[in-house]
């Protein structure tokens, strides 16, 4: 990776970990099947994204931190980070631009994806 493109992948990460961590900066969704968990348990899961920080090469090829699978308490989860214009129409163009990029946050079952 030349160092221009590191840059931009270190930018996209601290975007989307502020996002994960604080649920601020972008939209959070979640999927039918997480809402039909007992809140106690969907409450466990939300903590287990924002906390989450077992990124590796393996898991986190381009360092984006914009998705990852995870088990807590049982319950196989994945979350993932997309990013669409402002408009929300179609996807951005520029996931490093805060202004041009709207992060969305999608918290699902594995089995969902």
């Amino acid at each position: 990776m030349t160092g221009e493109v590191k840059g931009r992948a270190a930018e996209i990460a601290r975007l989307n970990d502020h996002l994960r961590r604080t649920f601020e900066g972008g939209r959070v969704v979640i999927t039918a099947g997480i809402a039909a968990l007992d809140p106690l348990r969907v409450n466990l899961i939300l903590a287990g994204v924002r906390t989450f920080s077992a990124f590796t090469a393996d898991n986190d090829p381009c360092g984006e931190h914009d998705c990852a699978t995870m088990t807590v308490r049982d319950t196989q989860i994945m979350w993932k980070i997309d990013y669409y214009d402002p408009t929300m129409t179609y996807l951005s163009t520029d996931a490093a631009d805060p202004i041009s990029a709207v992060r969305v946050l999608t918290i699902m079952l594995a089995n969902e994806y």
